[in-house]
């Protein structure tokens, strides 16, 4: 192929890429949805709930950690944070939301968030952490988990981490604990409907 056309289909390459990840980050043009509407929606099925991890003990840090299974060299969840998961997971309980698959990062502060809350979760490297600045492109496995519809009549729970979410969506980074609720929409993407945060669960389970 000659330079200057490889050069040309390098470029359209770049831009298909480019508008694909746009796709994703338009993510407020679906109706927001609150209250009522919300848990009608989220008892549907069909969405995705992207969880940040609950609250983490700042002191430490995972610069020294060489294995997901040891804990004692990665930032971890403070008693705090174990408490709010456990209140998040009792309120969605008692919602009865269709929850299918929970997907968590590997880390021991993203897996017991989602083990607290959910009773259950599989690790998956798609949704680890890494900086926001990294751009889009590093997180597209992220990006095509968040843009899947999930199976008829269910939800999908990840649990991950702030910076991945924050590069591939343009939302606001989410506190500890937050939530964003999702609309898939395949190849063009996701929109949020929703952010709930750590203790905004408890009010939609109320009667």
């Amino acid at each position: 192929m000659p330079d200057a056309r490889r050069a040309a289909m390098g470029r359209i390459a770049t831009l298909a890429a480019a508008f694909v990840f746009a796709g994703a980050s338009l993510a407020t043009d679906d109706e927001p949805l609150a209250g009522r509407a919300l848990v009608d929606a989220l008892r549907g099925g069909g969405l995705v709930i992207y969880f940040r991890h609950a609250a983490t003990d700042f002191g430490e840090n995972d610069i020294g950690m060489t294995d997901y299974a040891n804990c004692t060299s990665q930032r971890n969840l403070t008693d705090a944070g174990r408490a709010d998961a456990r209140v998040i997971g009792a309120a969605i309980t008692r919602l009865g939301l269709p929850i299918g698959d929970v997907l968590a990062s590997p880390f021991c502060r993203t897996m017991e968030t989602a083990t607290l809350i959910f009773g259950r979760a599989v690790a998956t490297r798609d949704v680890l952490g890494g900086p926001a600045a990294a751009g889009p492109e590093k997180y597209a496995a992220l990006v095509r988990l968040l843009s899947a519809t999930p199976a008829s009549g269910v939800d999908v729970a990840i649990v991950g981490h702030a910076n991945p979410f924050r590069s591939v969506s343009d939302i606001p980074l989410l506190a500890e604990g937050e939530a964003a609720v999702l609309r898939p929409h395949g190849s063009v993407g996701f929109h949020l409907l929703a952010r709930i945060p750590k203790d905004g669960w408890d009010a939609l389970a109320a009667p």
